[in-house]
């Protein structure tokens, strides 16, 4: 099993004064049949550098939850912590995917407009992915409609609105749907995850 950092969502618990770093378990099981284990990385910045540059890690993947902060969302240390984690993995080639906000993240980085969509908040989908229909679920209200280099599109809905992403030439991917909440996984999206993050197919 390979090593990947996971980035985790803010859920704010006003009855105890807390904000606190969560993970749907969902997520470990999909990684585990991906044969991946996650390290879950806090949203402070320098444990999560930290996590990132003791354990081995093969990449890192952004996770879903929480609206970026410029979108109105209430988490900005999450901000801060993917936008350092982006700079760190970059210049050392490391595999980035990300999962709906993870996505954005990676679109906010290079200036690819994101607004309100409506119609995107949904168990069941049919979206083309590289030009073959698929059925993906889908749970965000924000999204961008076009797109520019070096930001390829490879999936898309009918009404426009980009549903996956990939760098011409860096390991940067991103898709706006959550593989981990199938059931059972999707085969396409474990052999995604596995294509992106070098894990050799079982015999």
């Amino acid at each position: 099993m390979k090593a990947v950092a996971v980035t985790q969502r803010v859920s704010i618990v006003p009855a105890y004064g807390e904000r606190r770093d969560c993970l749907d378990q969902r997520w470990t099981r999909f990684l585990a049949a991906c044969g991946l284990v996650p390290i879950l990385l806090p949203n402070v910045v320098e444990t999560a550098l930290a996590l990132c540059e003791t354990t081995g890690i093969v990449g890192l993947l952004l996770t879903g939850g929480n609206d970026l902060a410029g979108l109105g969302g209430d988490a900005p240390e999450r901000d801060a912590v993917e936008n350092t984690l982006l700079d760190w993995a970059g210049p050392r080639g490391l595999p980035v995917l990300g999962v709906c906000r993870g996505m954005q993240v990676i679109q906010q980085r290079f200036a690819i407009p994101l607004c309100r969509v409506d119609g995107h908040v949904t168990e069941r989908q049919v979206i083309r992915i590289q030009g073959e229909l698929q059925e993906v679920n889908s749970f965000h209200r924000f999204a961008a409609r076009d797109s520019r280099p070096p930001l390829d599109i490879w999936a898309v809905a009918d009404d426009g609105v980009v549903k996956a992403i990939r760098h011409s030439d860096q390991p940067l991917t991103g898709i706006m749907w959550h593989p981990e909440r199938f059931a059972p996984f999707s085969r396409a999206d474990v052999a995604l995850f596995r294509e992106v993050f070098g894990v050799a197919c079982a015999r």
